[in-house]
């Protein structure tokens, strides 16, 4: 079994419980084991470490912010497979180009406002589970 990182962004949390669950039941249906789950806002610092790669980007200062401003849900998905899996099941990061039926084509609205954040590899799920949770 592999472990892997999920997250619903702010603008789904302020969409409302129904939008959670809907995408927390498409990622059941896909297998996949909820090992974790909290509702919570992030502490900047966190978000910070969290999106280090990209620090030094047009776009960080306002990805920080905009995940730092709102509560996220937060989760630990596990089965096999899981980084890969779920990155197929949430789609490309723009809305725009994600195939059908994928996550991001459902509830992304823009690049930014994508619904869900997703591990891209073993290294980076393993990093952000352990700044998530613990």
């Amino acid at each position: 079994m592999q472990q892997t990182y999920f997250m619903i962004k702010p603008e789904i949390v302020a969409a409302g419980e129904q939008k959670i669950g809907d995408i927390l039941a498409i990622v059941n249906r896909a297998g996949f084991r909820i090992t974790g789950l909290a509702m919570r806002t992030l502490p900047r610092e966190l978000v910070e470490d969290f999106y280090g790669e990209h620090r030094g980007k047009p776009f960080y200062g306002e990805l920080v912010e905009y995940i730092a401003g709102g509560p996220v849900v937060t989760v630990r998905l596990e089965r096999e497979n899981a980084v890969a899996a779920l990155r197929e099941l949430i789609g490309a990061t723009n809305p725009a180009e994600a195939a059908i039926g994928t996550i991001r084509n459902l509830y992304g609205a823009s690049l930014q406002n994508n619904a869900v954040h997703a591990s891209a590899n073993p290294a980076d799920a393993e990093r952000e589970l352990g700044l998530i949770f613990g």
